[in-house]
């Protein structure tokens, strides 16, 4: 019978050991839903689990879009943080919730440390909310949103031009809904959608079709309509 894993071969960044780690195979990807901020939900085993990698040698953890090399400065001040104090563990099989849990806040302290890129640690922190989203604890998803928001921001800031403009903008919006920041909101909505550049025709549906949902949300919590002439 064929197993849902199986193995990669990675090298690490950090100390340059190559080690194993499990990915889900295609097969067994199965998904249920997907979230209007893109997390996807999968009916058996969630290869969520399995993005982070981590050297059993040293401890740096990582993704797929994460450094894959590091200066002389950047593993110094891992080793002082992290590698110093680290046992070898294996991390290369199956992975619980709290082990998935862990592995991504391992990976977003050493993306802090290595100083990553805004869109890495956003994408981390939005990880992170999605497990508790997972596990329905709806105060840590949310402080957790708000972290992703603020690295969002930050990457648009920093890095748009490297980045599918329409996508972050919408997941902006998105994200401030999600937090109850309607104008904010509704101003990359609407940015995306008034943006003649843009030619992202999914991405300007989902825009007005969330435009829609914030004026529900504000009359389920018995707010006064946005003024749009406010936005501009």
């Amino acid at each position: 019978m064929v197993e849902p894993l199986f193995q990669v071969k990675v090298a690490c960044p950090q100390c340059g050991q190559e080690f194993q780690s499990s990915r889900v195979r295609p097969s067994f990807k199965k998904t249920i839903r997907t979230d209007t901020d893109f997390c996807l939900h999968y009916k058996d085993i969630n290869p969520e689990y399995y993005v982070v990698r981590i050297c059993p040698s040293c401890g740096f953890a990582g993704t797929e879009n994460s450094k894959t090399k590091l200066t002389a400065a950047e593993k110094e001040a891992f080793h002082s943080k992290i590698g110093s104090q680290w046992n070898y563990k294996e991390y290369g099989g199956e992975r619980s919730w709290g082990d998935a849990l862990y592995s991504y806040k391992l990976a977003l302290l050493c993306a802090q440390i290595v100083k990553e890129s805004a869109r890495v640690t956003a994408g981390l922190l939005h990880h992170i909310a999605w497990l508790y989203r997972e596990k329905g604890d709806e105060a840590q998803e949310k402080r957790f949103l708000q972290f992703a928001l603020d690295e969002y921001t930050r990457a648009f800031e920093t890095e748009g031009g490297e980045m599918n403009n329409a996508r972050l903008m919408y997941l902006l919006g998105e994200l401030n809904r999600r937090l109850k920041h309607y104008k904010p909101a509704v101003k990359w909505f609407t940015r995306v959608i008034n943006d003649k550049s843009i030619n992202d025709a999914g991405m300007i549906r989902a825009c007005r079709e969330q435009w829609a949902v914030v004026r529900e949300d504000m009359q389920a919590d018995k707010l006064e309509p946005i003024d749009e002439t406010e936005l501009t």
